[in-house]
């Protein structure tokens, strides 16, 4: 027995502790079920302050599911991964990467209830002092809080702990854009197979999920200028099966007018490496046996920066295209839908980039003109 003293109200009752603090407990009118307080309180006060709460509750409708106090937060975010069922392929296994590898060895085992403002934000300082990168933590957190908001909805806890303002935020670096130079290096050092694919990428502006999804019924070479059709993007999962999939939004489904560059690049790409069927895959891997495209292609890529003398990412070239569209005179809706945007916001970066170019070219003629000032 670890009580001496115990007190009976209406509503629930209270007991002091052999340690000195007070235990509060009622019976849950629907369930039947025995719930106990969330912690041990100082004062019978407090513990009787806390009752009061939650009857006030219970007759207001607005109690608590008190399973809460005992659902790990691990069988919790299990079952709400498992009921997201319109989740892209790529969000999925994102969100079970942070899961398993950064929110679950913290959380996992502690019950949503004892999940508290000050652990989430030791939690969060601990992700952004080690080696991940800003990017990811606030992917980390920005999950953390989707979860714990759902818990609020289900009535399993009373608030969100994830309360860090900012944190849910990227502050992701400024990427310098590749010139055009260096996407002409890279096209010419990158292996054959894959010289049109960057040009498409540089200079129509393709995702490489996109580069990767086009057949050749996609490729118009007969039109003038030669058109381009993206209709759908292929990725590979992290367990190595290809899987197309139709674009995030509508206005990734678009329609481009190539430049003659891209066009002739595709016309010799289309002769030496693309099966004549019109649904033959136009950019695919050469090699035989198990090893993942995304290994070949990787391999491929990094090959190409090192012996170019680039660096860069690929989706970087997406951007030479943005930043080319704007230069060219687009309007933000017209830049909008030769990327694929559904928002403006990425299109006006581009006419930004390309309006403080214009302040730096303005400044060189002054000098030329006024070269002693």
């Amino acid at each position: 027995m670890v009580t001496y003293m115990a007190s009976r109200r209406s509503f629930g009752s209270v007991r002091k502790l052999r340690s000195g603090r007070w235990q509060a407990m009622y019976t849950h009118p629907e369930t039947g079920e025995r719930v106990a307080g969330p912690h041990t309180f100082t004062t019978k006060a407090d513990a009787t302050r806390w009752l009061s709460t939650v009857e006030a509750d219970l007759h207001r409708g607005d109690d608590l599911d008190p399973s809460g106090r005992t659902q790990k937060f691990a069988t919790f975010s299990a079952a709400w991964l498992a009921s997201k069922t319109d989740l892209r392929i790529r969000t999925r296994e994102l969100y079970g990467y942070l899961l398993s590898s950064l929110i679950a060895p913290t959380f996992g085992d502690v019950a949503l209830s004892r999940i508290s403002s000050s652990s989430v934000r030791v939690w969060n300082s601990d992700l952004r002092s080690g080696h991940l990168s800003d990017a990811t933590a606030a992917k980390a957190y920005r999950l953390l809080r989707q979860i714990m908001q759902a818990a609020v909805d289900d009535r399993l806890i009373r608030e969100n702990p994830c309360r860090i303002k900012g944190a849910a935020v990227e502050h992701s670096k400024e990427r310098s854009i590749p010139t055009v130079d260096e996407v002409m290096r890279l096209a010419d050092a990158i292996a054959p197979r894959y010289r049109a694919m960057v040009l498409v990428a540089a200079f129509a502006g393709l995702r490489k999920g996109e580069c990767f999804g086009l057949t050749r019924s996609d490729i118009d070479l007969k039109a003038d200028p030669a058109v381009l059709h993206v209709r759908r993007g292929r990725i590979e999962t992290r367990s190595g099966v290809l899987i197309f999939q139709d674009p995030k939004t509508a206005a990734g489904r678009r329609e481009l007018a190539l430049p003659a560059l891209v066009a002739d690049a595709l016309r010799t790409h289309l002769d030496e490496f693309t099966g004549p069927d019109p649904d033959a895959l136009v950019f695919t891997a050469a090699h035989s046996g198990d090893t993942p495209l995304r290994s070949v292609w990787r391999r491929a890529w990094t090959t190409a920066c090192t012996k170019a003398g680039v660096s860069c990412t690929f989706h970087d070239l997406r951007h030479v295209a943005g930043t080319l569209n704007a230069a060219a005179g687009a309007t933000i809706k017209e830049a909008m839908a030769r990327l694929g945007h559904a928002s403006p916001v990425a299109a006006l970066r581009y006419q930004h980039a390309v309006a403080a170019r214009d302040a730096e070219i303005a400044g060189g003629v002054d000098k030329l003109i006024r070269p002693d000032s």
